[in-house]
């Protein structure tokens, strides 16, 4: 197909806010977030001063894993709403200047999908099986881990009762992996893009982008040099063709992976021109409240990304990892999923306090900056939620040893007051309980207030437009000091010392109250230079 060639690169320095649907805004009142909710709050959106809106999946699930077992990515679960809502929405944004990234998850696909269906009536040997990876035999294929803990097999069961076949599940039994040697599995999922894409939606998510592709072998971890799922080489002939589809629309659709690899030149592979446009980096989010830590960090996303002229992507928190106002709070300020536990004490104070200079620092930074949604709030970790209410299948399947990831799903509140605090007009309860004193976390709350995370959210992100890519780091009289520049004019320090600096320039914005021209300890400051 023709197409006008658009040379317009959004994307590469993007302000892009994360909604969990459940948990944003719930219009209908039934206590579930859905879309009709978040068109309502497309005006607080658009004076956040974002530049696109990235859903999790929003598709019909049986919510085995918060939406990302798949049961059909043509419908949209009627929790949410309906396709031609989703139209709606996309359209109302884009009037605002809000574009539309949705999640796609290749890897799996729900045990309510017709295909599994089909796979498991059919029986071994079935071409419905191909599509996904059976095995027989009378022990598990293999030893390997869940990422969710436990088994990564789940063993069928004939019609006659006896056991079956084995099938592959990384993460949950309700979540079977599919088969990428299988042309259905490909042609599918590019038909899959094209009907988002044609709606409108600017861009995709790939939700464990490296995880697709199997060795077929199926070996033990180390018995082979490649990983037996992780970073295949195969991968990347996947996210070509999907990268062709993107480019044939008159504005190129925008590909983003979800990458956890630890080495930097694996990483940049899927950012070369023909693949994805940018990966999440999520190595800046996992390392501690310590400037050797994160100007390390910094300088090795840059340095990985410049060789394929790729833009870089901050990001402190998702639906999947405590919240910042939580986390650096705490004695250990990293964050690691294996690390994460009941019980872990942490000062709230302390974490606000760093958590509004990490929003500065990575505003300030060159690239693309997600906002998950309720972090401009400074909402902390829900870290008491009554063990019977939690969903998450990472608490079920550790037999409750890791409160898994409700606590940062909390729905968000809007108003001071009432049974839901805003989340919806009607008192219906959330879909997980509030805290009583969630109120003073509220949206209502902060906006009449100048000194608030929401007050310095917005400036940053509506400063951050037009900073030049020009990016050098300062030398600093202390090693607890992060100080670089974009452009002549623009600087940026974050002071993680003991003691108070003297600035030098005119005061932008800071994330904490200055004296005498002194950035105080934990704190983060911008300055514009005559």
């Amino acid at each position: 197909m023709s197409k006008e060639v658009s040379t317009q690169q959004w994307w590469r320095d993007a302000a892009i806010y994360q909604i969990y649907p459940r948990s944003f805004a719930d219009g209908n009142g039934d206590g579930t977030g859905d879309l009709a909710g978040v068109r309502s709050r497309l005006p607080y959106l658009s004076s956040l001063g974002i530049d696109a809106i990235w859903f999790t999946p929003w598709y019909l699930s049986p919510l085995a894993d918060g939406g990302y077992d798949v049961a059909d990515y043509r419908v949209i679960d009627p929790a949410f709403g309906t396709v031609e809502e989703a139209e709606q929405l996309i359209a109302e944004a884009a009037a605002l200047g809000i574009r539309t990234i949705i999640d796609i998850v290749p890897n799996h696909i729900s045990s309510e999908h017709v295909w599994f269906k089909e796979a498991l009536a059919d029986g071994p040997g079935s071409p419905a099986r191909e599509r996904f990876w059976f095995k027989d035999g009378e022990e598990q294929p293999t030893a390997w881990v869940s990422s969710f803990s436990g088994d990564t097999w789940t063993r069928t069961k004939n019609p006659d009762g006896t056991p079956g076949e084995w099938y592959l599940h990384l993460f949950t039994p309700e979540q079977p992996d599919l088969n990428w040697n299988h042309p259905d599995v490909r042609r599918e999922h590019e038909e899959i893009l094209r009907f988002w894409f044609d709606r409108g939606v600017a861009g995709i998510r790939i939700d464990s982008a490296t995880m697709p592709v199997k060795d077929p072998a199926f070996p033990e971890y180390g018995e082979t040099a490649e990983h037996p799922y992780v970073d295949r080489d195969e991968l990347h002939d996947i996210y070509r063709s999907w990268r062709a589809i993107a480019d044939e629309y008159a504005e190129p659709r925008v590909l983003v992976g979800e990458i956890w690899l630890a080495d930097p030149e694996r990483f940049a592979r899927y950012l070369r021109p023909d693949e994805m446009h940018t990966a999440f980096n999520f190595d800046l989010m996992g390392r501690p409240w310590k400037a050797s830590e994160l100007r390390a960090s910094i300088e090795s996303t840059l340095a990985a990304h410049r060789p394929v002229d790729a833009p870089a992507t901050w990001v402190l928190s998702n639906h999947d990892v405590t919240r910042p106002a939580t986390r650096y709070g705490r004695e250990d300020s990293s964050f690691s999923f294996q690390t994460k536990r009941f019980g872990v004490p942490t000062d709230l104070a302390l974490g606000q306090r760093r958590a509004r200079a990490a929003a500065l620092l990575t505003a300030a930074l060159p690239g693309s900056l997600y906002v998950y949604q309720g972090d401009e709030l400074g909402l902390p970790e829900v870290e008491d939620l009554p063990l019977a209410a939690l969903q998450d299948p990472i608490f079920h399947r550790s037999e409750g040893a890791d409160p898994g990831r409700d606590g940062c799903r909390v729905p968000l509140p809007w108003t001071t007051t009432g049974p839901s605090f805003g989340f919806n007009s009607q008192g219906f309860t959330p879909w997980l309980p509030q805290p009583a004193e969630w109120g003073s976390h509220s949206v209502e709350v902060q906006e009449r207030d100048p000194d608030s995370m929401l007050a310095l959210y917005r400036a940053a992100l509506h400063l951050r437009r037009g900073l030049p890519n020009e990016f050098a780091w300062h030398e600093t009289a202390t090693d607890d000091v992060i100080a670089f520049s974009r452009g002549e004019r623009f600087r940026c320090l974050v002071n993680l010392g003991a003691e108070p600096l003297q600035l030098d320039g005119e005061v932008l914005l800071a994330s904490a109250a200055l004296t005498d021209d002194r950035l105080p300890t934990d704190a983060a400051v911008w300055l514009t230079t005559k």
